[in-house]
């Protein structure tokens, strides 16, 4: 047993976190994203049961951002500008910003990514981090940074 490691922290979480290095992607996926088809080469750790805040929340009290080096080392997924979907703004987003502005973090650091563009960008993730989440739109990327 270790201490001061989150309870949602699985072993698997735990070891892909350490295995990840400067500049590598940490996707929060609600319960609709596919990770073995848009992460193909990924790993795949399940957190079901959590929200994707609640799994920020965690993950950042072990894993620091990469403020140094990228504007927006937290995105959180919109819909594609030429989409038509109009949609009120999903809780998740708000509570996600708080739990990166609990673990030290300015809420500046937090930026948007169109939906195709996610998808893009998540193909190089190193670890999907699968959760219950089901406000629409309840996925982020993470870019872990250097302590």
């Amino acid at each position: 047993m270790l201490k001061g490691i989150p309870t949602r922290i699985s072993s698997d979480l735990l070891k892909a976190l350490a295995d990840m290095g400067h500049g590598d992607l940490l996707i929060i996926a609600d319960d609709f994203y596919p990770p073995i088809t848009k992460t193909p080469g990924g790993v795949s750790i399940q957190a079901k049961g959590n929200s994707a805040a609640d799994m920020i929340e965690d993950i950042l009290k072990l894993m620091p951002l990469d403020v140094d080096y990228c504007e927006y080392p937290v995105e959180y997924m919109v819909p594609d500008k030429d989409s038509g979907i109009s949609m009120d703004r999903p809780k998740v987003w708000d509570d996600a910003i708080e739990a990166v502005v609990r673990n030290g973090y300015a809420p500046k650091i937090v930026g948007e990514i169109e939906r195709s563009k996610f998808y893009e960008k998540a193909g190089r993730a190193y670890v999907t981090v699968c959760t219950s989440e089901r406000q629409p739109y309840g996925c982020f990327i993470l870019q872990k940074g250097v302590m």
